[in-house]
């Protein structure tokens, strides 16, 4: 809840994301000695707290903000700054889906004679080299630019999913495979949401922060101003415009453009955390010891 509506509350000046905020604190923190000092806990906090495992869940947690936040915001660069439909910005996703899917196999089919660990790392930085694909976001870019950079996340994203499994389950007890199956759900599913939450913000406060820089250079006093302001008059002028109109035309656009580049702007700087993000998982991944290989999976769900 805090996640979902904190933007829209204003996070910490609402009493209500704080006294939700609170709470959950506070939940946590009684949850661990409870669950540390029950024989069979509901959730055994101790295998978080492990290298291994620990390591494993915070590579998942991470790899679903990247997932989630892109699958979100992706379509809503598309549809908000692009112009396109919904239904275009939904197939700019669906060639990394199939390439997934394709790499599922790909990835299966060699996880049990290359250690998980380096197909978690390289798939770390292929992701991290997705995010930084799409940090040359400008007006021109075509469907397949995106379409592209969703393919290459599509490499990466199975080098994590199906590797992590077996580098989360070594060490881990039988009866406990399950509850560990379960926390690395929950931990792509969390993360997804702060990514999510990161994404809203950065996108919300760093679009207000260059529009004012911009606004900085679009002043009367400004030679690119004029230049800029002159131009597109003369162009309003040649579509039939009077001259008065067409420069009250003018200053909207360029108030339209300024806000168009500034939400360009912001959106290259959720890539950066993005990618930053994913590049954070590359020293976790390589923290994770190695396993036996060619063993039976765990059974889990």
């Amino acid at each position: 809840m805090v996640l979902d509506r904190g933007l829209e509350d204003d996070w910490f000046g609402s009493s209500f994301i704080i006294a939700i905020t609170a709470v959950t604190a506070i939940a946590f923190v009684l949850m661990i000695p409870w669950e540390m000092s029950r024989p069979d806990p509901m959730i055994d906090v101790r295998m978080v707290g492990s290298r291994q495992f620990g390591a494993a869940f915070l590579v998942m947690g991470a790899t679903g903000a990247i997932l989630y936040a892109t699958t979100q915001f992706m379509p809503l660069l598309l549809q908000t700054d692009f112009g396109d439909t919904a239904t275009w910005a939904g197939l700019a996703l669906s060639p990394g889906g199939i390439v997934t899917m394709v790499m599922m196999f790909v990835i299966g089919a060699i996880s049990n004679k290359i250690q998980p660990k380096y197909l978690i790392m390289t798939g770390c930085v292929i992701i991290a080299i997705s995010m930084y694909g799409l940090t040359d976001v400008y007006g021109d870019l075509n469907f397949w630019f995106f379409a592209r950079s969703r393919m290459v996340l599509g490499v990466g994203l199975p080098l994590i999913f199906i590797p992590i499994i077996a580098a989360s389950y070594d060490g881990i007890p039988p009866n406990r495979v399950d509850m560990a199956s379960v926390l690395i759900n929950a931990a792509r599913n969390t993360g997804g949401s702060i990514g999510v939450s990161i994404a809203s913000n950065v996108v919300a406060h760093r679009e207000q922060f260059h529009q004012a820089r911009l606004i900085e250079n679009a002043v009367p006093a400004s030679v690119g101003y004029q230049d800029a302001l002159q131009q597109v008059t003369k162009f309003f002028q040649a579509q039939g415009s009077p001259a008065t109109e067409a420069q009250q035309q003018a200053v909207a656009w360029i108030g339209q453009e300024v806000t168009l580049q500034a939400s360009f702007l912001a959106y290259v700087d959720v890539f950066w955390v993005l990618m930053i993000l994913a590049l954070l998982a590359v020293p976790l991944a390589m923290s994770l010891r190695k396993v036996k290989l060619g063993g039976a999976a765990p059974a889990a769900h």
